[in-house]
């Protein structure tokens, strides 16, 4: 299969899909998704229709029936199907947030006073905003703590891009 290039309201649909699904681990309805995104639900439906011909959503019948996303839906957007994921400890403004991460990169170490992190999580980012003071930390595996301010907000990639102010390892 050739690379498939989705719209930017079909990533947007399907990174929603993808959240929702591995938070409930059941069929979305077209609904949900419209009330997130700020849609009609008939304009989800009808991306979804053509995220089903591509082979990255399947349409489930019935009264407990929505869409469920495919292999290749998780593939296409870089994300995996994990079934028991960590969790790592997230505090914002003093709150404890539970929060999955998916990968944590470092575009711009190299410079001493200029330390970005583009942090990608397994849900949605948009409880958060450019400016919010965060720390991460307790990661699986590693004893890593980022801390610092959100400097931008990519919802449709669930990342944020950090500006680091503490690293500990």
């Amino acid at each position: 299969m050739g690379r498939i290039e989705l719209t930017s309201s079909q990533h947007r649909i399907l990174t929603v899909l993808i959240n929702r699904y591995q938070a409930a681990d059941s069929p979305i309805p077209a609904k949900e998704i419209a009330a997130e995104i700020d849609r009609e639900p008939r304009t989800v439906r009808n991306q979804m229709s053509s995220l089903n011909d591509l082979g990255l959503v399947e349409g489930i019948p019935g009264p407990s029936g929505g869409y469920r996303p495919t292999n290749a839906a998780f593939d296409i957007l870089d994300r995996e199907n994990i079934d028991d994921p960590e969790t790592v400890v997230l505090a914002r403004d003093f709150d404890r947030v539970d929060a999955i991460v998916d990968e944590i990169s470092f575009p711009n170490v190299h410079h001493p006073t200029t330390c970005r992190a583009r942090i990608r999580f397994q849900q949605s980012v948009q409880e958060f905003d450019e400016g919010d003071a965060i720390a991460i930390g307790a990661m699986p595996n590693s004893e890593l703590l980022l801390a610092g301010e959100i400097e931008a907000i990519e919802t449709t990639r669930n990342q944020i891009i950090l500006n680091v102010v503490r690293v500990e390892a």
